[in-house]
């Protein structure tokens, strides 16, 4: 049977592991060529999934020899522009691991290049393929807290990771909050509209950069997004999925990051002779996934190629969870709060300008 994909895997590190394997359950999906810049990685590759595809060192090569229309983007961030420009021209479809890249004018550029050919750039997301948070939205969605005015998530942990995230300049916006920040839009359905941030680095840190950080989000259903985050919080630790605190006008949905969610709610007819309301618990609807996590991101992935649409984490949505992990770095660069369209709009006349 012929493949409907024929996949180059670009980037053979630990983390090809999960891409491949989801690859390797679908006979629809066939592996042609492995390439990193470290021959011997992709070598190891081959040989630990039984693999017997060529290897390369380069990844055009890799997509004009062996007929790729697929390149999965498992490199380091600062690859991700290049892999994804250049696979895009070669006419591949490109699903990537997050960031979508590490400039907004990256970013749209990318965005501009799937859309002039036709062709899909989806990013890894897998905190969105999580049954709780899809409960979480649900409450939402439902109506059941009524009209958001305010969501804040906290993130607490502290992660010795040695290696390259100790030395960056932006630890936490940088390599984590984008999971947070996409969460956000995900349970609201709203797009950022300003940011404004302050980022430190807290006593007794082990980071060299700054691994702590407080962003305020103005959304575009007019609730306020409240983040604070912090990679070297000895003590008290928050699930790596943050914890979540929706306020709406009738109650308050909590989750976190552990548990289902649950909402809380005013009780019947108001009082107005009472001091504070009574409520009354609303458990968050059980939701079924067949697959979760990376693999339930690929899956859809996958079905919007199937079905020619955009996946839900297509570029030109994630682009925006990227602007507001740009855009949190400029704030907190000037210390001014920033527009985000107009971040946007300048960084795509930066681009038209070249």
């Amino acid at each position: 049977m012929t493949a409907d994909y024929r996949v180059v895997v670009a980037g053979c590190g630990a983390m090809a592991n999960e891409w491949i394997s989801y690859a390797l359950k679908h006979a629809e999906i066939v592996i042609v060529g492995l390439a990193d810049i470290r021959v011997e990685s992709a070598q190891a590759m081959a040989e630990k999934h039984g693999l017997t595809c060529p290897v390369f060192t380069d990844v055009s090569q890799a997509i004009e020899d062996t007929g790729a229309n697929l390149v999965f983007d498992i490199t380091v961030p600062s690859s991700h522009f290049s892999i994804a420009s250049k696979a895009l021209e070669a006419g591949c479809h490109v699903f990537t691991e997050k960031p979508l890249a590490e400039t907004m004018e990256q970013c749209n550029e990318i965005v501009n290049i799937a859309g002039r050919t036709g062709l899909s750039h989806a990013v890894m997301q897998n905190r969105r393929y999580d049954p709780r948070i899809r409960s979480l939205r649900g409450l939402i969605t439902s109506g059941a807290i009524g009209r958001t005015g305010s969501i804040s998530a906290g993130f607490y942990l502290a992660p010795h990771f040695g290696g390259f995230r100790e030395a960056m300049d932006s630890p936490l916006l940088l390599d984590m909050a984008i999971h947070t920040f996409d969460q956000a839009r995900f349970i609201s359905g709203a797009d950022p509209v300003s940011v404004y941030c302050q980022e430190f680095n807290p006593p007794g840190s082990w980071y060299e950069g700054n691994a702590a950080a407080i962003c305020i989000f103005e959304m575009s259903d007019g609730s306020v997004f409240c983040y604070q985050g912090s990679w070297c919080a000895e003590g008290a630790p928050t699930s790596w999925e943050a914890s979540w605190r929706v306020q709406g006008e009738r109650g308050a949905a909590v989750w976190d990051g552990r548990d289902m969610p649950y909402a809380e709610i005013v009780s019947g007819i108001e009082s107005s002779g009472q001091f504070l309301n009574d409520y009354e618990r609303v458990d968050g609807p059980v939701v079924q996934m067949e697959e979760t996590f990376h693999q339930g991101c690929l899956e859809e992935m996958f079905r919007s190629l199937a079905e020619q649409r955009p996946a839900e984490t297509d570029c030109r949505d994630n682009r925006y969870s990227m602007a507001m992990v740009l855009g949190a770095l400029e704030s907190a660069r000037t210390g001014s709060k920033l527009n985000i369209a107009e971040f946007i709009q300048s960084a795509e006349l930066n681009v038209k300008n070249r």
